[in-house]
């Protein structure tokens, strides 16, 4: 039996195309990003992934894998997976940014440590908020639906056939507010917290000049700022919740996808 030229490179072709999409996925995306996740472990889970969808996946139009079309194409299935990971990054985002928002406010910001994901120095509080986050995001099955969300935009953004248009980049850019905005409401609550207890310590200032209020008020804010986001962690679920809903639909509305 022979096998035609044509045939092997088809092959390979309907293989290697979703096989950088979901790659570039996750490259960006939450949890598999982490530079302690060893690259030949990511790129096996991307390998076995590809084999698991390519039954579903429509015959790309590429015939010759050696070619500036092919090359091309490849950088484009690389860019929508990183995409689609990125948007699940800045969900993420969102809770470290509130948390460097309360380390701030509360004085927690002199404590830092080494952020494993992106391997910079940040407030131990964004960094609790960050890991918390995470495991609310495995916790909901959120890297089961971005599998899903990847697999089926195959279907509806079919290899080679659609691109994303520059609306759809800009929507992306303007989802970023989101991100600013979620987080602004997540630290809503202690900021208007330690608001009131600074207004105390102005009071307190005012009607006992002699104290020293500087010393006692770091140590006091620190101590509030602690008890706050204790209380102010029963919201975390919902605002999660809100926030990666926003990013699932942002995600399918790019990919043509509905979940």
């Amino acid at each position: 039996m022979e096998i035609l030229t044509s045939t092997i490179m088809q092959a390979l072709a309907d293989y290697i195309l979703p096989f950088l999409r979901i790659s570039g996925m996750l490259i960006s995306m939450v949890g598999f990003s982490a530079k302690t996740i060893p690259t030949p472990i990511r790129n096996l889970l991307a390998m076995f992934i590809a084999v698991a969808v390519m039954p579903m996946v429509p015959p790309t139009p590429i015939t010759d894998l050696v070619s500036a079309g092919a090359f091309v194409e490849m950088i484009e299935q690389l860019i929508v997976g990183v995409v689609l990971g990125f948007i699940s990054a800045m969900v993420l985002d969102t809770f470290v940014l509130a948390g460097q928002i309360i380390a701030m406010q509360t004085g927690l910001g002199f404590a830092s440590i080494v952020d494993p994901i992106n391997g910079i120095s940040v407030p131990a509080v964004g960094q609790f908020y960050l890991i918390l986050a995470t495991l609310i995001f495995w916790a909901i099955d959120g890297h089961l639906a971005m599998i899903q969300i990847v697999a089926l935009s195959f279907q509806a953004f079919p290899i080679g056939e659609v691109w994303f248009t520059a609306e759809q980049f800009k929507e992306i850019a303007h989802w970023g507010s989101w991100l600013f905005i979620a987080a602004v409401t997540v630290a809503l609550a202690p900021i208007v917290s330690l608001l009131i207890v600074n207004l105390a310590f102005g009071v307190m200032t005012k009607a006992a000049p002699q104290m020293n209020i500087f010393t006692i008020g770091f140590s006091i804010a620190q101590i509030m700022g602690l008890i706050i986001i204790f209380l102010t962690l029963e919201n975390m679920t919902t605002h999660f919740t809100t926030q990666w809903n926003r990013g699932q639909e942002l995600m399918c509305s790019l990919v043509r996808v509905c979940l």
